[in-house]
């Protein structure tokens, strides 16, 4: 059974072309970084293969979604319009030029051409700040989902300014007399991206999702924890972030501990919510399960590490053995979970929502391939605990490699499950206007909904 919110004002959406197109160059991104982690191993990727799977994967596959998905649900959620569908566009075409020409450079050491590429990021997603941010700023007061969006766009400013500073430090010697040297603005800029814009973002999703589709409520122990969470973990961010940038552990572990403190007691407040769930469990509630499984370990594992030394550089996204517990089975595993509901929930808004009572229309679970999601989500939590035994264990690049080649074979099965959506459901999002147009696939196209329908 689907769950269908009731509760949101889908007229307030751009048109789903906006968003389904971030999701679309985000998968395309995600796909390009599993090939990377496969051929990285045997040594067939050139050049800093390791800095270029980061970024596809995280400025590529994670941030772009995230790009897409305010675009869509601010407005949504906040019951106002976008400031802008053109600047949401042009966003779109910034952050991929931008990311493929970064990564082209990182892999044939071109580098001068890395400060042209990496501006190119940085308006992407100064656009997306500042659009997201002028809708938000119409909206008072601002629940918690809100909030964590509002701090989550003002990471974004600052992760892309380090970003710029460290491209332009390939040619430049732009860091002369700063306070702060390349080592600690790389892990200062990684802290921020990583645990400042893509987990605030998922914090402040899931507070709304993790509620929404497993029609529970916060109650009881939820409150204090929340608290924690939406107070400590963004000022914690903050904290290790200076702490790294300058170099100071006394600093950085403080701020490490509240990281950490904030993060386990959201793993809680998730992990409660899917317990209590009141709804059948489909695709997306088994994969934040593994997400809040993996929160809470990726905490314990951490507190010893970050208590002894949290400007390591083993140490960058936890204990030396969870980086990979926190970028596939949290980040990852969150984000898989999210497309698996958001993709199919834009297309049958779009295309069927219109058409009750007037032609039999699938439920929005029947829109994608249960047996594929199933085949996916084997494959990729698979690959997940391969990665993360090989981490803690050192297992070598044997187990890396077949881990990887798992992660992969999900990947693309994730992809063609959820592209066929899009492609049987609502071809014309991808396509220019005039083109569907031509085609008879436009927007509104009640005929065309109606056969599709039937």
């Amino acid at each position: 059974m689907s769950v269908i919110p009731a509760d949101v004002e889908t007229d307030k959406q751009p048109p789903m072309t906006v968003p389904l197109r971030h999701f679309v160059v985000g998968l395309g991104f995600l796909l390009a970084a599993a090939v990377v982690s496969v051929l990285d191993p045997l040594g067939a990727v050139p050049g800093q293969a390791s800095l270029a799977h980061r970024h596809l994967l995280l400025a590529g596959w994670v941030c772009v979604t995230i790009a897409g998905a305010m675009t869509q649900f601010v407005p949504v959620w906040s019951g106002t319009t976008l400031h802008s569908e053109r600047l949401a566009r042009l966003q779109l075409w910034l952050l991929t030029a931008g990311l493929v020409g970064f990564v082209v450079g990182l892999l044939f050491g071109l580098y001068d051409v890395l400060p042209v590429f990496g501006g190119l990021l940085l308006a992407g997603f100064w656009t997306l700040a500042y659009n997201v941010g002028r809708t938000l700023f119409g909206t008072r007061p601002w629940d918690v989902t809100e909030r964590h969006f509002a701090v989550a766009l003002g990471f974004f400013l600052v992760v892309t300014t380090f970003g710029l500073l460290l491209a332009v430090g390939y040619t430049r010697p732009v860091l002369d007399g700063l306070p702060f040297d390349r080592s600690g603005l790389r892990t200062a800029h990684a802290t921020l991206a990583v645990f400042g814009v893509v987990l605030t973002t998922v914090f402040g999703a899931l507070y709304q999702l993790g509620t929404m589709f497993t029609q529970s409520e916060l109650h009881g122990v939820d409150a204090p924890l929340k608290r924690v969470e939406a107070v400590g973990y963004p000022l914690g961010v903050v904290v290790l972030a200076g702490g790294r940038l300058f170099g100071t552990p006394a600093v950085a572990r403080v701020g490490g501990l509240l990281v950490v403190a904030g993060l386990f007691a959201f793993g809680v407040v998730l992990a409660r919510r899917l317990v209590e769930s009141t709804v059948e469990w489909n695709p997306m509630l088994r994969r934040y399960a593994v997400a809040a499984v993996a929160m809470l370990s990726w905490a314990v594992l951490t507190t010893p590490a970050w208590l002894a030394d949290p400007t390591a550089p083993s140490a960058l996204f936890g204990a030396p053995s969870a980086a990979s517990l926190l970028l596939f089975g949290v980040v990852g595993f969150v984000v898989l979970g999210t497309l698996y509901h958001v993709v199919p929930f834009i297309v049958w808004v779009d295309r069927y929502s219109d058409l009750l009572g007037l032609a039999d229309v699938p439920m929005i679970d029947d829109l994608y391939d249960g047996r594929l999601a199933r085949v996916d989500f084997v494959a990729i939590l698979s690959g997940t605990a391969l990665l993360v035994a090989t981490e803690a264990l050192s297992l070598g690049s044997a187990p890396t490699l077949l881990g990887g080649s798992l992660w992969l074979v999900g990947v693309v099965t994730f992809v063609v499950n959820v592209a066929s959506v899009i492609r049987r459901h609502s071809p014309e999002a991808l396509l220019p206007s005039r083109l569907s147009e031509a085609l008879g696939l436009r927007d509104g196209d009640d005929e065309a909904a109606t056969d599709a329908a039937e």
